[in-house]
């Protein structure tokens, strides 16, 4: 086998699902986008769903428990 300096290349293909969110977050989405484009000097807010992917992946990264948990299960499966 071909040894290659690159690794396999991960499946970074967007997967798209539907999700039904309270009012009251769809409002806060909204007046975050609205906030953010002022903040950057944007004219046009960002649409909220646009935001969501963003924000998990924030929420997940700053998440310690959810990294332990991450490392302990890569570990279990590399036994």
């Amino acid at each position: 086998m071909t040894k290659l300096r690159l690794p396999a290349l991960p499946d970074d293909k967007p997967v798209k699902i539907t999700v039904e969110l309270p009012a009251a977050v769809h409002r806060d989405l909204v007046a975050y986008a609205e906030i953010l484009a002022r903040t950057w000097g944007k004219t046009t807010p960002a649409e909220p769903a646009k935001l969501v992917a963003p924000m998990l992946q924030r929420f997940m990264a700053t998440d310690k428990g959810f990294s332990r948990a991450k490392r302990g299960a890569a570990r279990d499966g590399a036994e």
